[in-house]
């Protein structure tokens, strides 16, 4: 069993940046991908970020790319995700998650076990 915890969230004016974080507990997650997604109101779970267990490859979406940057501290068993120029269209619940199998996911399907979320608000 792997126990996520995110936290960092908050409200934020548009432009500004926000580090969010997500620890991890009850098993070691450093062999293993992470991810961050996030959901906005009456939308689909999206992904946003995904790193491998080395930190050496790291993928975005398209929307994030260029402002985010998802990193790890494995001795700390922890995944952070900086958001730089933070629009409005940012705002959502962002959810970490981590992969079991040795691939990068993509997909919300393609993860194991979820945090329960935390806030982030953009205002104009």
């Amino acid at each position: 069993q792997v126990q996520l915890v995110e936290s960092g969230g908050g409200l934020v004016q548009a432009g500004t940046s926000l580090r969010l974080s997500c620890a991890a507990s009850g098993r070691s997650v450093r062999t293993y991908s992470m991810g961050w997604f996030r959901q906005a109101p009456e939308k689909e779970r999206e992904f946003v970020a995904a790193i491998s267990w080395s930190g050496g490859n790291t993928y975005y979406a398209d929307s994030v790319k260029g402002r985010f940057t998802i990193s790890r501290d494995n001795a700390k068993n922890t995944v952070y995700l900086q958001m730089n120029s933070l629009k409005p269209e940012d705002t959502a619940v962002y959810y970490c998650a981590v992969d079991l199998s040795l691939r990068v996911g993509v997909r919300p399907d393609e993860y194991d076990y979820w945090g329960q979320g935390t806030q982030v608000t953009v205002s104009t």
